[in-house]
């Protein structure tokens, strides 16, 4: 047996066995590509649910087992996000979500996420993805995602996924500032980085495989995993901007996507 299969049968392993037993127990003819405890593990892994009405997603990162959150464009707050001269709201077939924000032209770019680190709140949101039939496994996800003993994050990052157009301007050589922090405890640190670098300069995203780009915002540290909101922020007041497309801002271990 490899390595990675090793590390693939231990963070399954890792699940509470409540858990698992209830997910076998919804599992139906027509689930038959979910067949095994190892089967789920992996459609969590690579099968990201739409939860809280479209706004977010919810998936288990690969080698710990451990909730990765996405809040999508929608969910965010996007300075001139309602205004057609300034961001167009659209829909690509790579997004997991309905909608993303492109960014038609502004100078005062400005986008916020505010996102739980304990999601028990998703019990009066409808905890649901858009249908069941894209999930017949929902009512399991929320005992995955609600369990005490898995819901604490540590050390993790946030990341804005992100993509360009072909016809892109001011974000070649100016940076944009991210900010990530505890709600009600903002240090005032900020990381600045070039988003599309010329070829001379190091570029610091990385390409996720489905077609969309990612960046890492800033870390934020949960050692108790006491509930709390993180606040991700992506802004940059000096050139006009244009040509960015956003699909959301994700949470996940530090270790891996």
């Amino acid at each position: 047996m490899n390595r990675e299969s090793k590390m693939d049968i231990a963070a399954v392993d890792q699940l509470p066995v409540e858990c698992i037993s209830h997910i076998i127990s919804l599992t139906t003819p027509r689930d038959a590509c979910i067949s095994s405890t190892k089967d789920l593990y992996f459609h969590l892994c690579h099968n990201p649910i739409i939860i809280n009405n479209g706004a977010m997603s919810f998936s288990l990162e690969k080698e710990s087992g451990k909730k990765c959150y996405m809040a999508g464009a929608r969910s965010l707050c996007i300075a001139w996000g309602d205004t057609p001269k300034y961001w167009k709201w659209t829909s690509l077939p790579q997004s997991r979500f309905l909608e993303v924000a492109k960014l038609n032209f502004v100078c005062w770019l400005y986008v916020k996420a505010r996102i739980e680190t304990n999601q028990s709140w998703l019990r009066g949101q409808g905890f649901k993805p858009r249908s069941r039939m894209e999930s017949p496994l929902w009512p399991t996800l929320y005992l995955l995602w609600a369990d005490p003993v898995r819901t604490g994050i540590s050390l993790s990052c946030a990341y804005l996924v992100f993509k360009f157009i072909d016809t892109r301007y001011g974000f070649e050589t100016r940076p944009v500032d991210f900010g990530v922090y505890f709600d009600g405890s903002d240090n005032g640190e900020r990381r600045k980085v070039v988003l599309d670098p010329p070829a001379n300069m190091p570029k610091l995203s990385q390409d996720r495989g489905n077609g969309w780009m990612e960046i890492e915002m800033g870390e934020f540290f949960n050692e108790t995993g006491e509930d709390g909101t993180v606040v991700c922020s992506v802004f940059g007041f000096d050139d006009a901007k244009s040509g960015i497309i956003i699909q959301g801002i994700e949470l996940r271990p530090k270790s891996g996507r």
